[in-house]
C-alpha cells in the first residue's frame, strides 16, 4: 500500500465557546478523489482552513508527501501544492482570465510582465482543462462554469499535487457538472488528489474513490465509496435511519387562492435588453397548499419571484391577492401585501452577516417589537428570537452570535424564522435547501409543511427534482421564461418533470 499524500491526524481547535475540531483524522491517498462529508457544522470548513494555512490548529499533526509539515499561511500550503477552490469564488471580476490564473507570480522580469509568455502559458492551463476562451477575456464575461474553470487553472498553475473543491457544483446545471466532473477525473488519471465537499450524495457515488464523515466535529468513520451506499453514509453523518429523516404531508387541505400571477410578461436583461426574461406566466397558489416550480437554469423561475416581490419590474400582467388585484413595485409593498420572499442567495441578499442573530431575525418585525414605533423593545425581541430558536432547532450560542458564524443550515433557518414571525399570506423560498446538509434539509422541509398547515400559501422553487417531488402538493414547469406545464404531485416523477421542462409546450 502507497504513502499516503495526506495524512491529518489528531486535528483539533476550539473558538471562544464552541470546540468546532475534536481529534480529527482526514488521510487521503495519491490520486484519488476524497469526499469530505458532514452536516453543516459538522467541522468540515474547519477542517479545510486548517489544512488550507488560514487557521492553525490547537493540536494534531499534518504529513504531507510523507514529510511532517506545518501550515503557516495560505501561501505556505500553496507552496506545498495544496490549492483549495471555494464555493465563493476568489476571482477578480475586472481583470482578465491570465491576470486572475497568474496573480502575484506573473511570469517577466522584476520589472516588466510578460503578457505574451502570460496569455501562452494560460492558454497551455486552459485547454487542458477545456476551456475555449481568449486569456485575455475579463471573468466578469464568463459564466459561473467558465470560472471555476478558471481557479482550477490557477491552481494546476500552482503545480498543486492536492486541490480541495468546495461544493463545486452547487450552481451548475447538470451539463455543467458533467464537464467538471470529466475534468476531475482527469485530474486523477494524472496523479492529482482531490478533496471533494459536496451535500449531493448522489455525486459522491458518481465521482468519488473513498470518503471521511465528520460529525458534530469529531471523526465518524471513513473508507471506500464502492463499499458502502448513499444510506448507508446518510446513516454515518446524521446518526440515525434513513426512513426516521423524511416526513411527507398527509394532511393536505388546500383553501381559496392567495395569489395568483396573470400574463406576467418582461423583456430585457442587464446581458441582452431584447431577451425575453418573462413571457406571459401565469400561476397560482392556495392557501395552506405547497406549489412547486421546477425548471432549468434560466427558465425564469428567479425572474419570476423577484417580480411578484417587487423586487424587479415587468412590463405586463397582473397580480391578484386575496381575490383582489394589487399593484407591487417594491418589496416594502409586497410586504404590506402579506407577500415574503426568501432569495436564492442567503448571503448576498437575505443576510446581513456581520449582524447578530437577533437583528437579522427581527428586522422585518420591527413594528412587533418597537415601543411607540421608534425604540425596540429588547425584551420583546428576545422573546420572539427565543421563540423561534425552539420552534425552528436553530443552533446558536446566544442571540448576540454574528450570524456569519452559523452554519449554511441555520443561516436559512433563520431567514426562514425572520418570515415565520411576521405571519405572512404568501411566502416563496427559492432554492430552499442550496448548500446544506441531508439533515438540515429535512428541518427545512418540515418547516415548510408546518407552515402550509397554518395556511401560508407556500411557492417553492428548487433545481433538484427529487426535491420538488418530496415537498410540493402541486408542480409548475418553466422554460426560457415561460410556464410549459402543471402536474398533480401524485401524478409526477422525475421523467414527466424533465419533458415538461424542456419541452417549449408540455401537454
Amino acid at each position: 500500500m502507497s504513502e499516503p499524500l495526506l495524512r491529518m491526524s489528531g486535528i483539533s481547535k476550539s473558538f471562544p465557546g464552541v470546540r468546532a475540531l475534536s481529534d480529527v483524522d482526514l488521510t487521503v491517498a495519491p490520486g484519488e478523489i476524497h469526499a469530505l462529508l458532514g452536516e453543516n457544522g459538522a467541522g468540515k470548513s474547519t477542517l479545510l482552513k486548517v489544512l488550507a494555512g488560514a487557521q492553525s490548529q490547537d493540536s494534531g499533526t499534518i504529513s504531507f508527501g510523507g514529510q511532517q509539515v506545518t501550515l503557516e499561511s495560505p501561501h505556505a500550503a500553496q507552496l506545498l501544492g495544496i490549492v483549495t477552490i471555494y464555493q465563493e469564488f476568489t476571482l477578480a471580476p475586472n481583470m482578465s482570465i491570465c491576470e486572475n490564473v497568474w496573480i502575484g507570480r506573473e511570469p517577466g522580469s522584476k520589472i516588466f510582465v510578460s503578457w505574451r509568455r502570460m496569455a501562452e502559458e494560460t492558454r497551455t492551463l486552459t485547454r487542458r482543462i477545456g476551456l475555449d476562451a481568449d486569456p485575455m477575456t475579463l471573468v466578469r464575461e464568463l459564466s459561473v462554469a467558465e470560472q471555476q474553470m478558471v481557479e482550477i487553472a490557477r491552481a494546476l498553475s500552482m503545480k498543486s499535487r492536492l486541490i480541495v473543491m468546495d461544493e463545486p457544483t452547487s450552481a451548475l446545471s447538470r451539463t455543467e457538472v458533467e464537464k467538471l466532473f470529466r475534468i476531475v477525473r482527469d485530474l486523477r488519471a494524472e496523479g492529482l488528489s482531490v478533496i471533494f465537499v459536496t451535500h449531493r450524495l448522489e455525486e459522491v457515488v458518481e465521482i468519488c474513490d473513498s470518503y471521511t464523515v465528520l460529525r458534530d466535529g469529531k471523526f465518524v468513520g471513513s473508507g471506500k465509496v464502492a463499499d458502502t451506499d448513499i444510506d448507508g453514509i446518510i446513516k454515518m453523518m446524521v446518526g440515525r435511519e434513513v426512513n426516521a429523516l423524511f416526513s411527507h404531508r398527509t394532511d393536505t387541505t388546500a383553501g381559496e387562492v392567495a395569489l395568483a400571477v396573470e400574463g406576467l410578461s418582461r423583456r430585457g436583461s442587464s446581458r441582452d435588453p431584447s431577451a425575453t426574461v418573462l413571457a406571459d406566466v401565469s400561476l397560482f397558489v392556495r392557501r395552506g397548499e405547497i406549489l412547486g416550480i421546477a425548471g432549468l437554469v434560466g427558465a425564469g423561475r428567479t425572474e419570476m419571484a423577484r417580480a411578484v416581490f417587487g423586487a424587479d419590474p415587468f412590463d405586463s400582467g397582473r397580480i391578484v391577492i386575496d381575490g383582489n388585484p394589487v399593484r407591487i413595485s417594491s418589496p416594502q409593498e409586497a410586504i404590506r401585501h402579506g407577500i415574503g420572499l426568501v432569495p436564492e442567495d442567503r448571503k448576498q441578499q437575505a443576510l446581513f452577516l456581520s449582524l447578530a442573530i437577533r437583528m437579522n431575525l427581527s428586522m422585518a418585525s420591527l413594528d412587533r417589537v418597537s415601543k411607540w414605533g421608534v425604540f425596540v423593545d429588547e425584551a420583546k425581541e428576545t422573546a420572539m428570537v427565543e421563540q423561534y430558536r425552539k420552534a425552528l432547532s436553530i443552533r446558536m450560542a446566544s442571540p448576540e452570535q454574528i450570524v456569519a458564524n452559523l452554519s449554511g443550515g441555520n443561516q436559512q433557518k433563520v431567514v426562514l424564522a425572520r418570515w415565520l414571525a411576521l405571519q405572512p399570506k404568501v411566502l416563496i423560498v427559492d432554492e430552499p435547501t442550496r448548500g446544506i446538509d441531508i439533515g438540515a434539509k429535512v428541518d427545512v422541509h418540515n418547516l415548510l409543511f408546518e407552515m402550509a398547515r397554518s395556511g401560508i400559501a407556500v411557492i417553492a422553487i428548487s433545481s433538484e427534482l427529487p426535491e420538488v417531488l418530496a415537498i410540493s402538493d402541486r408542480i409548475v414547469t418553466m422554460r426560457e421564461g415561460r410556464v410549459t406545464g402543471e402536474i398533480a404531485r401524485a401524478d409526477a416523477d422525475q421523467q414527466k418533470l424533465m419533458s415538461m421542462m424542456t419541452l417549449a409546450k408540455a401537454a
